[in-house]
């Protein structure tokens, strides 16, 4: 019951909160999910995007991952949208419901070899506009050495106007024993019959402890030829879904 009750408020904080997965700052993300009975949050409080004569608030963006068993969570996410210049009203768009696999536990488990994973699920109509549902499916490689971790993204789409589209991005990060690490990511996204992309970010992660990091990016891309620039700044923390050892009537 402590399960079905704590869903339905990530689904309802989901509902007011990008692509089809994340792992702050970047668009793509790691092969790994979060421990079971845990809720990981992402959350981007503020961000801004420069577009054309077009500057725009991202907050909130919110990503929550919910640890469901061993290798499974649930992943519900969306952002809000505000034109700042011109000035306009909040949109609450890229929202969706998937599912996170790890098929293959690697080196994120503290294991050998690449971390593989896959992620599916439903894109969810945006609040204005006449976007409908969608759908996506997402294959993940990540390594970890010393030096560094490297993680591997495609992902495939029927976007909300049903158009297919591919996502291929890499995301770099440095070693993970250090308190503040380098990260950088680089993709391409085509849209077929609308729009192409290219985007490159860099940035920092300031790990505090396991269950808190704190980030910023700064990410400058090209679609159809015009520039986007963007700085994002975010966490991402963990708690419990149900505390062990409370009280039991």
């Amino acid at each position: 019951m402590r399960y079905v009750t704590a869903l339905s408020i990530v689904i309802a904080a989901a509902a007011w909160a990008g692509p089809a997965f994340a792992y702050r700052p970047f668009d793509g993300t790691d092969a790994a999910v979060a421990a079971p009975g845990e809720l990981e949050v992402e959350l981007q409080p503020g961000g801004v995007q420069h577009e054309q004569r077009t500057r725009t608030l991202i907050a909130p963006w919110t990503v929550l991952n919910i640890g469901l068993g061993e290798g499974w969570e649930a992943v519900f996410e969306g952002r809000g949208e505000t034109p700042l210049s011109p000035f306009g009203p909040t949109e609450l768009i890229d929202a969706g419901a998937f599912l996170k696999h790890v098929v293959v536990p690697g080196s994120l488990q503290d294991k050998t070899g690449p971390s593989v994973a896959t992620e599916f699920g439903v894109l969810l109509p945006d609040s204005t506009g006449t976007s409908g549902t969608g759908a996506s499916w997402a294959g993940i490689a990540s390594q970890r050495w010393d030096w560094g971790t490297v993680h591997f993204n495609v992902e495939t789409l029927l976007t909300r106007e049903h158009r297919a589209d591919v996502f291929v991005g890499t995301i770099l990060e440095g070693p993970a024993s250090w308190k503040v690490r380098p990260v950088a990511e680089v993709f391409y996204e085509k849209e077929f019959g609308l729009e192409e992309t290219v985007s490159g970010l860099v940035g920092l992660i300031w790990q505090v402890n396991d269950k808190l990091s704190f980030d910023v990016a700064y990410r400058h891309a090209l679609t159809n030829g015009h520039s986007i620039d963007e700085i994002r700044g975010g966490l991402t923390f963990a708690v419990p879904l149900r505390f062990e050892g409370a009280h039991k009537p």
